[in-house]
């Protein structure tokens, strides 16, 4: 396969976090390994602060109605189930690159343990009509397995961990070392009441609370109970948007990571550290069995699992497991143990580009 391949990737934002970090990690990590990427987003917004400085190799363009004058990618990603413009699927048609090649057209699929992953990773969909008829669109689903597509993950993620100090970005934060850090990045999850009940009178915990609906949330519940603000004892940073390799730095610091979505549950495992997913909310409830597809590949031990649970509006018990340092532990050596299984695959990017290498 050529060293270098022109890429195009096309992302729209839902909630200006998940599906844009996961595009934007995979855009970078391209351009990294000495490809040009296209990036096309509809709302490329988040970026001034997710990604301040961009990226060697990648170009942010506005979501595009037609094809460029130059033609179409060597490889074309459709994220998460986006449309791409007709008259660009009629332009991948017409496209022929080096040796007569057509671009290889990749539907890059939603993060699931669930088993259809595993059954429909790398599977063919032709299109029989439109302006793309005769073309082959590819399925790639991402996954934990040796058969799904794997995680994002930088060639440079080892020696970034092992050079960052712990304790210097607890001491800037003003968190002690035996501190609780708590980071909380999330929805609006239905135990949050619970949490702040519980860690209310902990001396020495400390909640690092991510900017937008995480800080609305807590705002709200802190608003319905002015008194309980009286005796607490929980410290409180509510924080700034960041650049993704500082959300990074944030979980590998933090005791607890309370993530949501599907990037900074795929960066939460990395971290190492004990995490609970609050998972993207479905109108008709298709997120439970996605959440307890997780749990089971995790292998949570049963705290884990009653805390996402409740954390998720799966059970309505009184009261969430408590954040003792023996729960702590378990969940820490749990995360661990997946994080090695993990390791021991290959990554999403070099999966995909052995895919491409394979189909062109």
């Amino acid at each position: 396969m050529n060293t270098s391949l022109r890429w195009d990737i096309f992302c729209q934002v839902i909630d200006n976090y998940g599906d844009i970090g996961v595009c934007w990690r995979l855009a970078a990590e391209l351009g990294a390994r000495g490809h040009r990427v296209r990036l096309w987003v509809d709302d490329a917004t988040a970026l001034s602060w997710m990604a301040p400085r961009g990226a060697a190799g990648v170009q942010v363009l506005p979501w595009p109605g037609k094809a460029p004058p130059d033609g179409t990618g060597d490889v074309v990603v459709e994220a998460f189930g986006c449309e791409i413009a007709p008259d660009f699927i009629a332009a991948i048609a017409r496209h022929t690159g080096d040796g007569g090649k057509k671009p290889l057209w990749i539907n890059l699929e939603y993060l699931s343990a669930e088993s259809y992953v595993e059954r429909c990773h790398r599977l063919p969909s032709p299109l029989m009509k439109g302006p793309g008829a005769g073309l082959t669109r590819w399925f790639f689903y991402p996954g934990f397995t040796e058969r799904t597509g794997g995680l994002l993950r930088e060639r440079d993620l080892a020696a970034r961990q092992a050079a960052f100090d712990h304790q210097a970005w607890r001491a800037r934060h003003g968190i002690a070392p035996h501190d609780l850090a708590i980071s909380l990045f999330c929805y609006e999850p239905p135990a949050l009441a619970q949490l702040l009940a519980q860690l209310g009178p902990r001396p020495g915990a400390h909640l690092l609370v991510t900017p937008g609906r995480a800080t609305a949330a807590v705002l709200h519940e802190i608003g319905l109970k002015p008194v309980w603000m009286d005796r607490q004892q929980l410290s409180f940073s509510y924080l700034e948007p960041c650049p993704q390799p500082a959300f990074d730095e944030m979980l590998w610091a933090c005791d607890l990571n309370l993530v949501r979505g599907e990037d900074s549950l795929v960066r939460a495992l990395w971290a190492g550290q004990p995490f609970v997913w609050h998972i993207y909310p479905q109108h008709d409830g298709a997120h439970h069995a996605k959440l307890l597809a997780f749990l089971d590949w995790l292998q949570a031990p049963a705290s884990l699992r009653r805390f996402h649970a409740l954390w998720n509006g799966l059970d309505s018990a009184p009261a969430l497991p408590l954040l003792d340092a023996a729960t702590l532990a378990e969940w820490r050596a749990c995360t661990a143990a997946a994080r090695a299984r993990l390791l021991a695959q290959p990554d999403l990017l070099t999966l995909l580009l052995g895919f491409v290498a394979e189909k062109r």
